[in-house]
């Protein structure tokens, strides 16, 4: 596997991956509607291309080094907090699942984060979101819950989680 730094062309990439992680992440999750609402606002070329020129926010593209496709992304903001990064993006295509891809780029996560002086990664997860019990067994715990008005009269029902990094 590699994890190489997303730039503006993968913008297509990054999208495509989104839509096709969505649609097996969120089915029994989100209405359709939601879906489409939440890809089409946090997804667009003008959102992704506004992380991209924040010298915090980086995404990086994990690619199958077996086969050079392209298997997910990630995407974190060092500092979004004082000692804190974070995750705000980590997906994979359905057929990528359970190969090591994400235990990876959680584990280079830590890295760069390490590299950064954070102390803290957070992440949100939907409470119905099975990715939990991943974070989980990667050392992540639950710290608190949040129901956040995304617009549209749609929300988002999370669980707060947190990696305490160790040097």
């Amino acid at each position: 596997m590699k994890l190489i730094k997303a730039t503006e062309k993968d913008i297509p990439l990054i999208q495509d991956l989104a839509k096709r992680s969505w649609g097996n992440a969120y089915a029994d999750i989100l209405s359709g509607e939601q879906m489409d609402y939440m890809l089409s606002e946090m997804y667009s070329e003008a959102e992704i291309s506004s992380h991209l020129s924040n010298a915090d926010y980086h995404y990086y593209m994990i690619q199958d080094d077996n086969n050079g496709s392209y298997e997910g992304f990630i995407g974190y903001q060092h500092h979004y907090e004082e000692g804190t990064t974070k995750l705000h993006r980590i997906y994979l295509v359905p057929e990528s699942k359970g190969k090591g891809f994400g235990k990876a780029a959680l584990q280079f996560l830590n890295g760069k984060v390490a590299e950064n002086r954070d102390k803290r990664i957070i992440l949100n997860v939907n409470k119905y979101n099975a990715a939990r019990n991943f974070y989980e067994s990667q050392g992540y715990k639950v710290y608190g819950e949040g129901v956040f008005d995304i617009g549209n009269g749609f929300v988002m029902d999370d669980y707060l989680m947190e990696f305490l990094i160790h040097e």
